[in-house]
């Protein structure tokens, strides 16, 4: 990694975790990620959800299929960054997953992870896992071949604040099957509290743990600055400012237990502002921008490398990219809105110029 006082020079980074959707919204979205990452966790959580090879194989195929070739670039997109993209797809857990499916997909290299959301937890998860006990035989055979296992880590009881469903999950669920199966690869994705970075930071090397650039950016104040901020609610939830100087400490601190994962989730302006709208936040426009600023804030631009592009491919059991990409102290002025229509979607800080430009 080379840094001066206007360029930040580093291995191109991965994305591991993001929402790239499906449709009209997937060829809008997609080009942003393929931009500045050359892997990218994709998200399975579609309608219907992908819970099976074939199905991963042909959403895999209309992401490629969408970038062959983009007509209209993103406008943020810099000029010679070069290399491919290459979406690592993931199985939908449900209660009737067949360990046998997961072990094919993972063999044939369709499959790079299994995704657990608990049912009803956040978007398109209302087939997700209702009964740990009966997804027994999958983990145990996930842990056999040491496929890693993704975690929307929250419990979904109504009694449970939904500050506090994180940490009730850790405790809950978390740790009693990280106890029955140490083998087991975990990455607990998005965390946003103290109680997850403490954790994870505590635990060995079959733990890892996703942190997205809003969560670093925004508290829990910011969703009613003035009212109701609609395109910065999410799931898990924005919390404390105590939480999100931890989840900043967790980040910069060059421990090899966090991983950058945007979780960048679009969704169309019509389902974010109405009377019940939809969790998450679209922050693939402008992602490695923002991680450089708060790296920048915190003093820890040479970290940056190590976050982004060193520590996700150990994880995983990959080689970190060849290919470098620059980073310019150049104004930077994301977009008001991505897409149009019915597909178009309000990118995090839209209309904000960043400090940071993704040059190539």
């Amino acid at each position: 990694m080379a840094i001066n006082v206007d360029t930040i020079s580093l291995r191109r980074p991965d994305d591991w975790h993001v929402h790239l959707r499906d449709r009209a919204i997937l060829a809008a979205v997609v080009p942003f990620t393929a931009r500045q990452f050359a892997r990218a966790i994709v998200m399975p959580n579609l309608v219907p959800p992908v819970i099976d090879v074939a199905t991963a194989r042909a959403y895999r195929e209309r992401i490629l299929t969408a970038l062959r070739p983009h007509p209209n670039p993103p406008p943020l997109a810099g000029e010679g960054m070069g290399g491919g993209f290459t979406p690592l797809m993931t199985c939908y857990l449900t209660d009737t997953t067949d360990p046998q499916e997961v072990a094919r997909g993972w063999e044939e290299g369709v499959f790079a992870a299994v995704k657990l959301y608990p049912a009803h937890a956040t978007t398109n998860s209302a087939l997700g896992v209702t009964d740990y006990h009966r997804i027994s035989p999958v983990l145990e055979r996930m842990a056999q071949l040491g496929m890693p296992l993704l975690i929307h880590g929250e419990v979904t009881d109504p009694d449970v604040d939904v500050f506090d469903r994180e940490a009730m999950f850790i405790d809950r669920v978390l740790d009693p099957l990280r106890r029955r199966l140490p083998e087991l690869r975990i990455v607990l994705e998005h965390i946003t509290t103290e109680e997850a970075v403490t954790y994870v930071a505590a635990s060995g090397a079959n733990l890892a743990a996703t942190i997205t650039a809003h969560h670093l950016m925004i508290n829990r104040n910011a969703i009613f600055a003035g009212g109701i901020r609609p395109h910065l609610y999410c799931l898990p939830i924005a919390k404390r400012e105590k939480h999100r100087r931890a989840l900043r400490r967790a980040a910069t601190s060059g421990d090899t237990h966090f991983l950058l994962g945007t979780d960048s989730a679009p969704h169309p302006v019509s389902a974010k502002e109405t009377t019940c709208g939809c969790a998450g936040i679209f922050t693939a426009s402008c992602a490695l921008e923002i991680y450089a600023e708060v790296f920048e804030e915190e003093g820890a631009l040479d970290r940056l490398e190590a976050f982004a592009s060193l520590n996700g491919p150990q994880f995983y059991r990959l080689p970190p990219n060849d290919i470098s990409i620059t980073l310019r102290r150049e104004p930077c002025l994301v977009p008001e809105r991505i897409g149009e229509g019915e597909a178009a979607v309000i990118p995090f800080r839209a209309g904000d110029t960043l400090r940071w430009r993704l040059a190539g």
